[in-house]
């Protein structure tokens, strides 16, 4: 297999196919070498074609909630009154910066998650 850019569902099929073929091989000698110009290739192309995004923060909340067994009640301590804690989970208040440094200190929710806009548009 020639080595060139991944452009086509071939292309990717074929290097898919030769980092099997090369699975294995030694660091350092001509098939590692390839193994690892082709590896990096794939791994690139997966990147572009098949991003993995960041969740909405009210959806990473929830799912912080449902995998500790916390309530709304539970979150009162990071976002506020049982009432402020409603209309962040139901988009109508957005998080603040406040919030957001409780909920990673408190949840060890990522920051990065948090700050994106969860407002409907």
């Amino acid at each position: 297999m020639e080595i060139k850019p991944i452009r086509t569902e071939t292309d990717y099929e074929a290097a898919l196919a030769e980092v099997e073929r090369l699975w294995g091989s030694e660091p350092g000698t001509p098939d590692g070498d390839r193994f690892e110009v082709i590896f990096t290739l794939v791994e690139a192309h997966e990147e572009k074609q098949y991003p993995i995004l960041s969740p909405d923060p009210v959806e990473a909340i929830k799912y912080y909630m449902e995998s500790r067994g916390l309530d709304r009640h539970d979150l009162e301590q990071f976002i506020g009154p049982s009432g402020r804690v409603s209309e962040v989970l139901s988009r109508k208040r957005p998080l603040t910066l406040a919030m957001i440094r409780k909920l990673n200190a408190g949840l060890g929710i990522p920051a990065e998650v948090l700050i994106q806009s969860s407002m409907h548009s």
